[in-house]
């Protein structure tokens, strides 16, 4: 009788906390209705693929169908084959009254779909199967899709991958083994917290629907994130210039001075102490300035390169000359800070000037002539859309940046995130990286336009040359030595395109490195962690494939073997200079104030 009163009183508890529960959601499905009527309605060119794509796609499949009929007929019948063999072999494991799919050792492995259900039972595992036959059916029908030019079928291809990725059944509740299973053991509180974290994220963006990825409130800049020593020495509308404090006693005579992309903050350079390049270059002896960019609002919508350029490159250059006692300085350029570098350095080789000794470039495109993964993003109808949307509002907030970049790895940064936190009612991560990639900058409607024109779609520097501040530049101007670092899985500066753009600058003197992973973990590689190596090889000349055919592999960062050839442009060592000087006195702490500041308008 103990026993069944016991029992009683557990399912009596329970139940209890599945009202509760319910309660609860009833609540928050009222601010949930609220927060999706907050959404603004976008502009439909920043939605999804334009009119004109689709027709062309709807017109190429119509004259496939009526000149090969048999084509189309033969790949329906192989879909139909396929299905109706996972459902008779399902039937025959019931019958049997068992369930397991023999293990396949080719099979790929899919994270999503790790929960053992997946594999034996009968209505996960089929229809895990059906997904992956229809997803497989929908590749081969867009690859095999003739009447389309070659850039209209990557962008279809593009489309059809993110329909094969929304409708993933683990994106479901009724179909994901692993939120089913935790809403029982939990009496439906992974639910609650899942819709407490999904109003949560559309209050604060909105109405749109785009999951946060890191623990907001598990790091702050300049106390656990950018915590290396130095001093804000200039600030201007357009920079702060931060001077990072000398750890040896000795320096270069020559300066270093960091441009880092203002599509992003400058931190991610320094994380923390363990992967802060930031904090290695000042131990290895260098008197070392970074540029931390202010963050656009409205009122920078004439900003365009020609500012970045004269108030930003060009200045940031003079201060940290005059602060060092020096006439040059070394530079180095990151992603669009590196391709603006090179305009700059194209301007001032234009004007005689030599300010500057030598140039680094970290995953910079200066050729735009493949445009990779971007190209559904880099035709008209997508840039005519962002040109109506910074014409209205005076600059590309920082969402639309955001999601194109969540988008092109929307597995990763959309649906898995979105699949922990609103399904599963998990907390966001406290990760570092995924902090840093939230917390985007807005972009000047001018530059935006400049950029996407200019540069992307008309490939202007590489071509007939980019007409900028009464000069016609192109990227064979740039003649000073250079050392490139690209990396192999970078998805938004591709390594071969990278390549391309140093092969045409006119330097005589460079220098080509290859990193292993991508665009942030291939340069943010401590030598102390010995996770990925790079490939070394002659003179960045010809192809990309025969260079890194000629190339050799070493094990480890890329970091020492670029300062080795860094020192040798650097100049003797000279006493540590303090920081600032009385024309440019230091002032705020770093990381600084702009790296703080949030705009929303």
């Amino acid at each position: 009788m103990a026993r069944d009163e016991t029992e009683e009183r557990d399912t009596g508890e329970s139940l209890e906390r599945l009202n509760q529960n319910l309660a609860r959601m009833e609540e928050l499905s009222k601010r949930l209705v609220a927060a999706l009527s907050a959404r603004k309605p976008g502009d439909a060119g920043l939605e999804g693929p334009g009119q004109e794509l689709m027709l062309k796609t709807g017109m190429a499949i119509w004259q496939e169908a009526l000149t090969n009929p048999a084509k189309l007929m033969e790949r329906q019948v192989s879909y139909w084959s396929q299905t109706l063999t996972q459902y008779m072999e399902l039937q025959k494991e019931l019958s049997q009254g068992h369930f397991a799919l023999p293990a396949t050792e080719d099979a790929p492995q899919d994270k999503r779909f790790s929960n053992p259900l997946w594999q034996t039972h009968p209505f996960f595992h089929t229809i895990k199967t059906q997904y992956m036959i229809s997803a497989e059916a929908m590749r081969s029908a867009v690859a095999e899709l003739d009447g389309l030019s070659p850039r209209d079928k990557k962008k279809v291809a593009f489309f059809a991958g993110q329909i094969i990725d929304l409708f993933a059944p683990t994106n479901y509740l009724a179909t994901n083994p692993d939120a089913l299973e935790k809403a029982v053991q939990t009496d439906g509180e992974s639910l609650v917290k899942g819709l407490e974290n999904l109003v949560r994220d559309l209050e604060a963006r909105h109405g749109e629907i785009l999951p946060v990825l890191a623990d907001p409130t598990a790091f702050h800049v300049g106390e656990n994130l950018a915590t290396a020593k130095g001093a804000v020495v200039f600030r201007n509308q357009m920079f702060e210039l931060i001077q990072y404090a000398a750890t040896t006693e000795k320096v270069h005579q020559t300066p270093l001075v960091i441009f880092p992309p203002w599509i992003n903050k400058f931190y991610i350079l320094d994380l923390k102490p363990q992967n802060s390049l930031i904090q290695w270059i000042v131990d290895q002896g260098y008197t070392l300035f970074v540029v931390s960019w202010k963050n656009p609002d409205a009122s920078y919508a004439e900003t365009g390169f020609e500012t970045y350029i004269e108030d930003g490159y060009l200045k940031a250059i003079d201060v940290a000359c005059a602060v060092s006692g020096q006439d040059q300085v070394n530079a180095v350029g990151y992603c669009v800070a590196g391709t603006t570098l090179a305009l700059t350095l194209a301007l001032k080789a234009k004007r005689g000037q030599a300010r500057v000794k030598s140039a680094t470039f970290f995953t910079t495109l200066s050729d735009f002539s493949d445009q990779g993964e971007f190209t559904p993003f880099l035709d008209s109808d997508f840039v005519d859309a962002i040109e109506r949307q910074v014409e209205a509002e005076g600059y590309l907030d920082s969402h639309y940046m955001s999601k194109t970049f969540s988008y092109l790895r929307a597995k990763d940064l959309v649906y898995g995130p979105a699949v922990r936190s609103y399904m599963l009612g998990e907390p966001p991560p406290a990760f570092d990286l995924l902090f840093w990639n939230g917390d985007s900058t807005n972009l000047p409607g001018k530059m935006t336009v400049q950029y996407l024109r200019g540069l992307c779609q008309d490939n202007g520097f590489s071509a007939d040359g980019f007409a900028l501040m009464g000069e016609k530049l192109h990227v064979s101007d740039v003649r000073l030595p250079i050392c490139a670092i690209a990396c192999e899985t970078d998805h938004i500066a591709a390594w071969k395109d990278s390549f391309l753009g140093i092969v045409q600058m006119g330097s005589k003197d460079k220098t080509f490195i290859l990193s292993e992973s991508g665009h942030i973990a291939g340069i943010v590689n401590p030598p102390a962690k010995k996770k990925y190596g790079h490939w070394r090889g002659p003179e960045p000349i010809g192809t990309p494939d025969a260079w890194k055919e000629a190339a050799t592999y070493h094990e480890g960062s890329w970091w020492p073997h670029w300062e080795a050839w860094l020192s040798k442009r650097a100049g003797k060592k000279v006493p540590a200079r303090a920081l600032g000087n009385e024309s440019y006195p230091a002032t705020d702490p770093a990381p600084g104030s702009y790296v703080r500041e949030i705009v929303t308008g």
